[in-house]
């Protein structure tokens, strides 16, 4: 069965955005997203029962309260969701996930912002960034100046096959993608993300200056997971790859 199981008092948005996290390649949609919910302060809401989904319990040093991996929190203040995910969601799941999150999306009447990685070898410059959309969505990403893509691509993995989702609906939706290391966990991805992305479709302020401050320690930490997403090949990962390296 799928399911969201509301955790706290109930909540009524007006027209809310909703920034969604899954992890992919260079984990740069999960770490922008973690980073949101700290950063705002956002209450945990909803925990996602989606079949499919791994049926694990998610704990944190210093904590000991166990909850699902995948969850919802929620800014009131900020007319904001966000969907953080700890686990990496397999390829026989991801038809069912993308189904399950859209009913929800689509019944709090949310705008999704989605997030993706473009693995690129980038040296010090400034990872670039540009969007996608479905719907009528596209308007949202021209008043903000997102940069339109360079060449044709497609986004894999769960948050590709929300995206697909959208499309099929005519929904409207947003496709966030930024250069980020096909290797590693790349925090400096994830600030542009925040800064020239979400912040300005979602109508934030939100401090990068932590993120890329202890850059180097997050990388240490999200380690294992990125390891866990490069094993499970590009079908099932989240990213962003020119249309020619995916026919």
């Amino acid at each position: 069965m799928s399911e969201m199981c509301i955790q706290a008092p109930e909540v009524d948005l007006e027209s809310p955005t909703l920034v969604e996290g899954f992890p992919g390649v260079g984990l740069v949609g999960k770490i922008a997203t973690d980073h949101l919910v700290n950063q705002l302060e956002m209450r945990y809401y909803a925990s996602v029962h989606c079949e499919g989904l791994p049926r694990i319990g998610v704990y944190r040093g210093g904590d000991r309260t166990a909850r699902p991996p995948v969850r919802i929190y929620v800014s009131e203040d900020h007319d904001l969701f966000a969907l953080q995910s700890d686990a990496p969601i397999s390829s026989s799941a991801i038809e069912s996930v993308a189904d399950c999150v859209t009913s929800w999306i689509v019944d709090q009447d949310a705008t999704p912002v989605y997030l993706s990685g473009l693995p690129a070898e980038r040296d010090e410059s400034r990872p670039e960034l540009y969007g996608i959309a479905t719907g009528d969505a596209g308007r949202t990403l021209e008043r903000e100046d997102v940069p339109v893509p360079p060449e044709d691509g497609v986004v894999t993995g769960p948050t590709g096959a929300l995206i697909n989702r959208a499309a099929q609906l005519g929904d409207d939706s947003l496709g966030i993608v930024v250069e980020c290391s096909p290797q590693f966990p790349d925090p400096e991805a994830a600030s542009v993300l925040l800064e020239d992305g979400i912040a300005p479709i979602a109508d934030v302020s939100v401090d990068i200056q932590d993120l890329v401050d202890r850059a180097e320690e997050i990388r240490q930490q999200r380690e294992q997971l990125a390891q866990q997403m490069q094993a499970i090949g590009q079908d099932e990962s989240t990213q962003a790859q020119p249309l020619r390296m995916y026919q």
